[in-house]
Protein backbone atom coordinates (compact mmCIF):
# COMPACT_ATOMS: atom_id res chain seq x y z
CA UNK A 1 0.00 0.00 0.00
CA UNK A 2 1.42 3.35 -1.05
CA UNK A 3 2.06 5.93 1.67
CA UNK A 4 -0.22 8.94 1.76
CA UNK A 5 1.44 12.37 1.39
CA UNK A 6 1.02 13.06 5.10
CA UNK A 7 3.09 10.04 6.16
CA UNK A 8 5.69 10.32 3.41
CA UNK A 9 6.28 14.09 3.54
CA UNK A 10 7.92 15.30 6.80
CA UNK A 11 7.32 18.92 5.80
CA UNK A 12 3.59 18.32 5.58
CA UNK A 13 3.62 16.49 8.90
CA UNK A 14 5.36 19.40 10.61
CA UNK A 15 2.99 21.93 9.04
CA UNK A 16 -0.01 19.92 10.21
CA UNK A 17 1.26 19.31 13.73
CA UNK A 18 2.24 22.96 14.10
CA UNK A 19 -1.15 24.19 12.86
CA UNK A 20 -3.05 21.79 15.13
CA UNK A 21 -0.97 22.76 18.17
CA UNK A 22 -1.44 26.46 17.40
CA UNK A 23 -5.23 26.13 17.09
CA UNK A 24 -5.56 23.97 20.21
CA UNK A 25 -3.41 26.39 22.19
CA UNK A 26 -5.43 29.33 20.93
CA UNK A 27 -8.72 27.68 21.88
CA UNK A 28 -7.38 26.77 25.32
CA UNK A 29 -6.15 30.31 25.97
CA UNK A 30 -9.50 31.78 24.93
CA UNK A 31 -11.37 29.30 27.11
CA UNK A 32 -9.21 30.02 30.15
CA UNK A 33 -9.48 33.79 29.72
CA UNK A 34 -13.23 33.56 29.23
CA UNK A 35 -13.53 31.57 32.45
CA UNK A 36 -11.46 34.17 34.29
CA UNK A 37 -13.54 37.07 32.97
CA UNK A 38 -16.85 35.40 33.82
CA UNK A 39 -15.71 34.16 37.24
CA UNK A 40 -14.40 37.56 38.34
CA UNK A 41 -17.31 39.54 36.88
CA UNK A 42 -19.92 37.37 38.62
CA UNK A 43 -18.27 38.02 42.01
CA UNK A 44 -17.74 41.75 41.48
CA UNK A 45 -20.72 42.84 43.52
CA UNK A 46 -19.68 41.51 46.92
CA UNK A 47 -16.41 41.35 48.83
CA UNK A 48 -15.63 37.76 49.86
CA UNK A 49 -16.65 37.19 53.47
CA UNK A 50 -13.08 36.47 54.51
CA UNK A 51 -12.03 39.98 53.46
CA UNK A 52 -15.20 41.93 54.28
CA UNK A 53 -13.60 43.69 57.27
CA UNK A 54 -10.43 44.71 55.48
CA UNK A 55 -11.25 45.42 51.83
CA UNK A 56 -13.81 47.99 50.73
CA UNK A 57 -16.37 47.16 48.08
CA UNK A 58 -14.98 49.96 45.91
CA UNK A 59 -11.49 48.47 46.07
CA UNK A 60 -12.83 44.98 45.33
CA UNK A 61 -14.75 46.26 42.32
CA UNK A 62 -11.74 48.16 41.04
CA UNK A 63 -9.65 44.96 41.20
CA UNK A 64 -12.39 43.03 39.37
CA UNK A 65 -12.69 45.65 36.64
CA UNK A 66 -8.91 45.85 36.24
CA UNK A 67 -8.61 42.06 36.01
CA UNK A 68 -11.37 41.83 33.42
CA UNK A 69 -9.91 44.70 31.38
CA UNK A 70 -6.47 43.06 31.34
CA UNK A 71 -7.96 39.70 30.40
CA UNK A 72 -9.86 41.21 27.49
CA UNK A 73 -6.74 42.97 26.28
CA UNK A 74 -4.96 39.63 26.65
CA UNK A 75 -7.50 38.03 24.31
CA UNK A 76 -6.69 40.63 21.68
CA UNK A 77 -2.95 40.14 22.19
CA UNK A 78 -3.38 36.38 21.87
CA UNK A 79 -5.33 36.68 18.61
CA UNK A 80 -2.86 39.18 17.18
CA UNK A 81 0.09 37.04 18.23
CA UNK A 82 -1.37 33.98 16.53
CA UNK A 83 -2.03 35.93 13.33
CA UNK A 84 1.49 37.35 13.30
CA UNK A 85 2.97 33.91 13.95
CA UNK A 86 1.08 32.41 11.01
CA UNK A 87 2.18 35.36 8.88
CA UNK A 88 5.84 34.81 9.71
CA UNK A 89 5.72 31.04 9.19
CA UNK A 90 3.06 29.29 7.11
CA UNK A 91 2.22 32.38 5.04
CA UNK A 92 5.88 32.94 4.17
CA UNK A 93 6.64 36.27 5.88
CA UNK A 94 10.02 35.19 7.24
CA UNK A 95 10.99 33.65 3.92
CA UNK A 96 10.03 36.86 2.10
CA UNK A 97 12.09 39.00 4.48
CA UNK A 98 15.08 36.71 4.05
CA UNK A 99 14.77 36.70 0.25
CA UNK A 100 14.32 40.47 0.16
CA UNK A 101 17.56 41.12 2.04
CA UNK A 102 19.80 38.83 0.00
CA UNK A 103 19.96 40.95 -3.20
CA UNK A 104 21.12 43.90 -1.09
CA UNK A 105 23.41 42.21 1.43
CA UNK A 106 24.42 38.89 -0.07
CA UNK A 107 24.28 35.67 1.93
CA UNK A 108 26.92 36.20 4.61
CA UNK A 109 26.99 37.28 8.24
CA UNK A 110 25.74 40.82 7.54
CA UNK A 111 22.61 39.53 5.84
CA UNK A 112 21.88 37.10 8.68
CA UNK A 113 22.26 39.81 11.32
CA UNK A 114 20.07 42.10 9.23
CA UNK A 115 17.44 39.37 9.12
CA UNK A 116 17.45 39.12 12.93
CA UNK A 117 17.36 42.90 13.33
CA UNK A 118 14.64 43.33 10.70
CA UNK A 119 12.51 40.67 12.34
CA UNK A 120 12.87 42.35 15.75
CA UNK A 121 12.06 45.78 14.30
CA UNK A 122 8.92 44.60 12.49
CA UNK A 123 7.69 42.68 15.53
CA UNK A 124 8.31 45.74 17.70
CA UNK A 125 6.29 47.94 15.37
CA UNK A 126 3.42 45.43 15.36
CA UNK A 127 3.38 45.35 19.17
CA UNK A 128 3.59 49.13 19.49
CA UNK A 129 -0.14 50.02 19.38
CA UNK A 130 -1.13 47.51 22.07
CA UNK A 131 1.80 48.56 24.25
CA UNK A 132 0.72 52.19 24.00
CA UNK A 133 -2.88 51.25 24.73
CA UNK A 134 -1.95 49.21 27.80
CA UNK A 135 0.17 51.99 29.29
CA UNK A 136 -1.74 55.13 28.39
CA UNK A 137 -5.31 53.82 28.29
CA UNK A 138 -5.74 50.73 30.47
CA UNK A 139 -3.19 51.54 33.19
CA UNK A 140 -4.18 55.22 33.04
CA UNK A 141 -7.87 54.37 33.50
CA UNK A 142 -7.18 52.58 36.76
CA UNK A 143 -4.76 55.19 38.09
CA UNK A 144 -1.57 53.16 37.77
CA UNK A 145 0.30 54.86 34.95
CA UNK A 146 2.68 57.63 35.99
CA UNK A 147 4.69 57.72 32.78
CA UNK A 148 4.72 60.57 30.32
CA UNK A 149 4.92 59.88 26.60
CA UNK A 150 8.43 61.32 26.65
CA UNK A 151 9.55 58.88 29.36
CA UNK A 152 7.87 55.99 27.54
CA UNK A 153 9.67 56.85 24.31
CA UNK A 154 12.97 57.28 26.17
CA UNK A 155 12.57 53.85 27.78
CA UNK A 156 11.81 52.32 24.40
CA UNK A 157 14.86 53.99 22.86
CA UNK A 158 17.11 52.85 25.71
CA UNK A 159 15.73 49.32 25.55
CA UNK A 160 16.19 49.12 21.79
CA UNK A 161 19.73 50.47 22.00
CA UNK A 162 20.58 48.08 24.82
CA UNK A 163 19.11 45.19 22.85
CA UNK A 164 21.20 46.08 19.81
CA UNK A 165 24.44 46.61 21.75
CA UNK A 166 24.09 43.34 23.64
CA UNK A 167 21.96 41.20 21.33
CA UNK A 168 23.73 41.70 18.00
CA UNK A 169 27.22 40.69 19.23
CA UNK A 170 25.77 37.63 20.98
CA UNK A 171 23.82 36.74 17.83
CA UNK A 172 26.92 37.21 15.69
CA UNK A 173 28.87 34.90 17.99
CA UNK A 174 26.15 32.24 17.80
CA UNK A 175 25.96 32.49 14.01
CA UNK A 176 29.73 32.17 13.74
CA UNK A 177 29.72 29.12 16.04
CA UNK A 178 26.92 27.51 14.02
CA UNK A 179 29.06 27.77 10.90
CA UNK A 180 32.50 27.07 12.33
CA UNK A 181 32.08 24.61 15.23
CA UNK A 182 30.79 21.54 13.45
CA UNK A 183 27.93 19.33 14.59
CA UNK A 184 28.42 20.16 18.26
CA UNK A 185 28.09 23.92 17.77
CA UNK A 186 24.97 23.88 19.93
CA UNK A 187 26.94 22.62 22.96
CA UNK A 188 29.43 25.50 22.78
CA UNK A 189 26.61 27.96 22.11
CA UNK A 190 24.79 26.66 25.18
CA UNK A 191 27.90 27.22 27.31
CA UNK A 192 28.17 30.79 26.01
CA UNK A 193 24.47 31.41 26.63
CA UNK A 194 24.63 30.18 30.21
CA UNK A 195 27.75 32.22 30.90
CA UNK A 196 26.06 35.29 29.46
CA UNK A 197 22.99 34.80 31.66
CA UNK A 198 25.12 34.41 34.78
CA UNK A 199 27.05 37.54 33.83
CA UNK A 200 23.78 39.45 33.46
CA UNK A 201 22.81 38.49 37.02
CA UNK A 202 25.98 40.18 38.23
CA UNK A 203 26.03 43.32 36.07
CA UNK A 204 22.30 44.04 35.88
CA UNK A 205 21.98 45.74 39.31
CA UNK A 206 24.90 48.13 38.81
CA UNK A 207 25.10 48.72 35.06
CA UNK A 208 21.73 48.08 33.40
CA UNK A 209 18.98 48.81 35.93
CA UNK A 210 20.33 52.33 36.74
CA UNK A 211 19.84 53.26 33.08
CA UNK A 212 16.08 53.10 33.62
CA UNK A 213 15.57 53.95 37.30
CA UNK A 214 17.26 55.86 40.09
CA UNK A 215 18.44 53.79 43.05
CA UNK A 216 19.23 55.57 46.31
CA UNK A 217 20.43 54.03 49.59
CA UNK A 218 17.62 53.36 52.06
CA UNK A 219 17.42 56.38 54.38
CA UNK A 220 14.59 55.48 56.75
CA UNK A 221 16.50 54.68 59.94
CA UNK A 222 13.72 52.59 61.47
CA UNK A 223 13.17 50.43 58.41
CA UNK A 224 16.91 50.14 57.81
CA UNK A 225 17.59 48.96 61.37
CA UNK A 226 14.78 46.41 61.26
CA UNK A 227 15.76 45.11 57.84
CA UNK A 228 19.43 44.84 58.81
CA UNK A 229 18.54 42.93 61.99
CA UNK A 230 16.25 40.59 60.06
CA UNK A 231 18.92 39.82 57.49
CA UNK A 232 21.50 39.15 60.18
CA UNK A 233 19.05 36.89 61.99
CA UNK A 234 18.50 34.95 58.77
CA UNK A 235 22.22 34.74 57.98
CA UNK A 236 21.85 36.74 54.79
CA UNK A 237 24.13 39.44 53.43
CA UNK A 238 23.63 41.90 50.59
CA UNK A 239 25.69 44.62 49.01
CA UNK A 240 23.18 47.31 49.93
CA UNK A 241 19.62 48.35 50.66
CA UNK A 242 18.17 50.59 47.96
CA UNK A 243 14.98 52.46 47.15
CA UNK A 244 13.89 52.58 43.50
CA UNK A 245 11.84 55.44 42.09
CA UNK A 246 9.13 53.14 40.78
CA UNK A 247 6.53 55.85 41.30
CA UNK A 248 7.73 57.76 38.24
CA UNK A 249 6.37 54.97 36.03
CA UNK A 250 3.64 53.23 37.97
CA UNK A 251 1.63 53.24 41.20
CA UNK A 252 2.22 49.50 41.61
CA UNK A 253 4.36 48.51 44.60
CA UNK A 254 6.96 45.78 44.96
CA UNK A 255 10.25 44.72 46.53
CA UNK A 256 12.86 42.32 45.21
CA UNK A 257 16.37 40.95 45.40
CA UNK A 258 18.59 41.39 42.41
CA UNK A 259 22.08 40.32 41.52
CA UNK A 260 24.00 37.16 42.21
CA UNK A 261 26.65 36.15 44.71
CA UNK A 262 28.38 39.15 46.27
CA UNK A 263 26.47 41.50 43.96
CA UNK A 264 23.08 40.81 45.60
CA UNK A 265 21.15 43.87 46.70
CA UNK A 266 17.74 44.50 48.21
CA UNK A 267 15.50 46.91 46.31
CA UNK A 268 12.30 48.48 47.63
CA UNK A 269 9.92 50.43 45.42
CA UNK A 270 9.31 53.86 46.92
CA UNK A 271 5.60 53.11 46.53
CA UNK A 272 5.95 50.03 48.76
CA UNK A 273 7.65 51.94 51.57
CA UNK A 274 4.86 54.51 51.41
CA UNK A 275 2.17 51.82 51.77
CA UNK A 276 3.55 49.42 54.38
CA UNK A 277 4.47 49.78 58.04
CA UNK A 278 8.01 48.76 59.12
CA UNK A 279 6.83 45.37 60.49
CA UNK A 280 5.02 44.70 57.20
CA UNK A 281 8.17 45.60 55.24
CA UNK A 282 10.00 43.08 57.43
CA UNK A 283 7.48 40.40 56.56
CA UNK A 284 7.70 41.05 52.81
CA UNK A 285 11.50 40.97 52.96
CA UNK A 286 11.42 37.76 55.03
CA UNK A 287 9.34 36.16 52.27
CA UNK A 288 12.04 37.06 49.73
CA UNK A 289 14.70 35.71 52.09
CA UNK A 290 12.68 32.49 52.19
CA UNK A 291 13.35 32.00 48.49
CA UNK A 292 17.08 32.11 49.20
CA UNK A 293 16.78 29.92 52.29
CA UNK A 294 15.06 27.21 50.25
CA UNK A 295 17.50 27.73 47.38
CA UNK A 296 14.68 28.52 44.95
CA UNK A 297 16.92 30.84 42.94
CA UNK A 298 19.57 28.16 42.51
CA UNK A 299 16.93 25.57 41.62
CA UNK A 300 15.50 27.87 38.95
CA UNK A 301 18.94 28.53 37.51
CA UNK A 302 19.62 24.78 37.36
CA UNK A 303 16.23 24.24 35.70
CA UNK A 304 17.06 26.98 33.19
CA UNK A 305 20.39 25.26 32.48
CA UNK A 306 18.66 21.92 31.88
CA UNK A 307 15.84 23.26 29.70
CA UNK A 308 18.16 25.44 27.63
CA UNK A 309 20.51 22.47 27.15
CA UNK A 310 17.64 20.41 25.75
CA UNK A 311 16.54 23.38 23.63
CA UNK A 312 19.97 23.96 22.11
CA UNK A 313 20.38 20.24 21.42
CA UNK A 314 17.01 20.16 19.67
CA UNK A 315 17.87 23.26 17.65
CA UNK A 316 21.20 21.70 16.67
CA UNK A 317 19.33 18.75 15.16
CA UNK A 318 16.45 20.69 13.58
CA UNK A 319 18.76 23.19 11.91
CA UNK A 320 20.11 20.32 9.77
CA UNK A 321 16.68 19.12 8.61
CA UNK A 322 15.34 20.68 5.36
CA UNK A 323 11.76 19.85 6.37
CA UNK A 324 12.12 22.06 9.46
CA UNK A 325 12.28 25.08 7.15
CA UNK A 326 9.87 24.04 4.42
CA UNK A 327 7.31 22.73 6.91
CA UNK A 328 7.17 26.20 8.47
CA UNK A 329 6.82 28.17 5.27
CA UNK A 330 10.49 28.99 4.64
CA UNK A 331 12.55 27.99 1.62
CA UNK A 332 16.09 27.41 2.91
CA UNK A 333 19.11 28.73 1.05
CA UNK A 334 20.67 25.95 -0.99
CA UNK A 335 24.15 27.45 -1.25
CA UNK A 336 24.28 29.71 1.82
CA UNK A 337 23.93 29.44 5.61
CA UNK A 338 20.42 29.15 7.07
CA UNK A 339 21.52 29.71 10.65
CA UNK A 340 19.56 32.93 11.31
CA UNK A 341 16.46 31.33 9.79
CA UNK A 342 16.87 28.33 12.11
CA UNK A 343 17.20 30.57 15.17
CA UNK A 344 14.11 32.60 14.31
CA UNK A 345 11.95 29.61 13.40
CA UNK A 346 12.90 27.82 16.60
CA UNK A 347 12.13 30.94 18.66
CA UNK A 348 8.75 31.31 16.95
CA UNK A 349 7.63 27.70 17.11
CA UNK A 350 8.78 26.45 20.51
CA UNK A 351 6.33 28.55 22.59
CA UNK A 352 3.44 26.95 20.69
CA UNK A 353 4.38 23.53 22.07
CA UNK A 354 5.85 24.54 25.44
CA UNK A 355 2.60 26.33 26.33
CA UNK A 356 0.98 22.97 27.10
CA UNK A 357 3.49 22.16 29.86
CA UNK A 358 3.52 25.65 31.39
CA UNK A 359 1.09 24.64 34.21
CA UNK A 360 3.81 22.36 35.58
CA UNK A 361 6.16 25.31 36.08
CA UNK A 362 3.35 27.51 37.43
CA UNK A 363 2.55 24.83 40.02
CA UNK A 364 6.21 24.60 41.02
CA UNK A 365 6.38 28.38 41.38
CA UNK A 366 3.29 28.43 43.63
CA UNK A 367 4.87 25.71 45.76
CA UNK A 368 7.95 27.90 46.16
CA UNK A 369 5.77 30.84 47.19
CA UNK A 370 4.11 28.77 49.92
CA UNK A 371 7.54 27.71 51.19
CA UNK A 372 8.75 31.31 51.24
CA UNK A 373 5.59 32.36 53.12
CA UNK A 374 6.18 29.63 55.72
CA UNK A 375 9.75 30.82 56.22
CA UNK A 376 8.60 34.42 56.60
CA UNK A 377 6.17 33.39 59.32
CA UNK A 378 9.01 31.77 61.26
CA UNK A 379 11.06 34.96 61.13
CA UNK A 380 8.32 37.58 61.45
CA UNK A 381 4.61 37.74 62.18
CA UNK A 382 2.09 35.93 60.01
CA UNK A 383 -0.32 38.74 60.86
CA UNK A 384 2.10 41.34 59.44
CA UNK A 385 2.68 39.27 56.32
CA UNK A 386 -1.07 38.86 55.81
CA UNK A 387 -1.83 42.57 56.19
CA UNK A 388 1.11 43.47 53.93
CA UNK A 389 -0.14 41.12 51.23
CA UNK A 390 -3.67 42.46 51.52
CA UNK A 391 -2.36 45.98 51.04
CA UNK A 392 -0.32 44.87 48.03
CA UNK A 393 -3.28 43.00 46.56
CA UNK A 394 -5.34 46.16 46.83
CA UNK A 395 -2.55 48.49 45.74
CA UNK A 396 -1.95 46.40 42.62
CA UNK A 397 -5.70 45.82 42.07
CA UNK A 398 -5.22 42.05 42.18
CA UNK A 399 -8.54 40.26 42.27
CA UNK A 400 -9.42 38.24 45.35
CA UNK A 401 -11.70 35.97 43.31
CA UNK A 402 -9.74 34.50 40.37
CA UNK A 403 -11.00 31.45 38.55
CA UNK A 404 -9.36 28.34 40.10
CA UNK A 405 -8.70 26.71 36.71
CA UNK A 406 -7.11 29.90 35.40
CA UNK A 407 -4.99 30.08 38.57
CA UNK A 408 -3.79 26.50 38.21
CA UNK A 409 -2.73 27.14 34.62
CA UNK A 410 -1.21 30.62 34.78
CA UNK A 411 -0.60 31.96 38.28
CA UNK A 412 2.98 31.90 39.49
CA UNK A 413 1.71 33.02 42.93
CA UNK A 414 -1.16 31.40 44.84
CA UNK A 415 -4.54 33.11 44.97
CA UNK A 416 -5.19 35.42 47.91
CA UNK A 417 -7.66 33.19 49.79
CA UNK A 418 -5.53 30.07 49.58
CA UNK A 419 -2.39 31.94 50.49
CA UNK A 420 -3.82 33.79 53.47
CA UNK A 421 -5.59 30.70 54.75
CA UNK A 422 -2.19 29.06 55.23
CA UNK A 423 -0.86 32.11 57.05
CA UNK A 424 -3.86 32.29 59.37
CA UNK A 425 -4.98 28.70 59.87
CA UNK A 426 -7.57 29.81 62.40
CA UNK A 427 -9.55 31.38 59.58
CA UNK A 428 -9.41 34.51 57.51
CA UNK A 429 -12.51 36.26 58.76
CA UNK A 430 -11.62 38.61 61.56
CA UNK A 431 -8.03 37.33 61.70
CA UNK A 432 -6.45 40.10 59.65
CA UNK A 433 -6.74 43.18 61.78
CA UNK A 434 -6.12 46.63 60.33
CA UNK A 435 -7.14 49.95 61.88
CA UNK A 436 -9.69 50.66 59.15
CA UNK A 437 -10.64 49.37 55.69
CA UNK A 438 -7.89 49.96 53.18
CA UNK A 439 -8.64 53.02 51.07
CA UNK A 440 -9.06 52.78 47.33
CA UNK A 441 -6.10 54.12 45.39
Amino acid sequence: MQDTPFFSDPSLRLSTVFAVALVLGLLLKFWLSSRQIQHVALRRGQVPAAFAQTITLAAHQKAADYTVAKARLGLLETALGAAVLIGWTLLGGLSALNDGLMPWLGTGMVQQLALLAGFALINGLIDLPLSLYQTFVLEERFGFNKMTLKLWLLDMLKGSLMGALIGLPIAALFLWMMGASGGLWWLWAWCVWMGFNLLLLVIYPTLIAPMFNTFTPLQDATVKARVTALMQRCGFSAKGLFVMDGSKRSAHANAYFTGFGAAKRVVFYDTLLAKLSPPEVDAVLAHELGHFKHKHIIKRIVAMFAMSFAGFALLGWLAQQPWFYTGLGVMPNLAAPNDALALLLFMLVMPVFSFFISPIFAQLSRKHEFEADAYAMLQTSGQDLATALLKLYEDNASTLTPDPVYVSFYYSHPGASERLARMLPGGLAGSVAVPQPLSQT
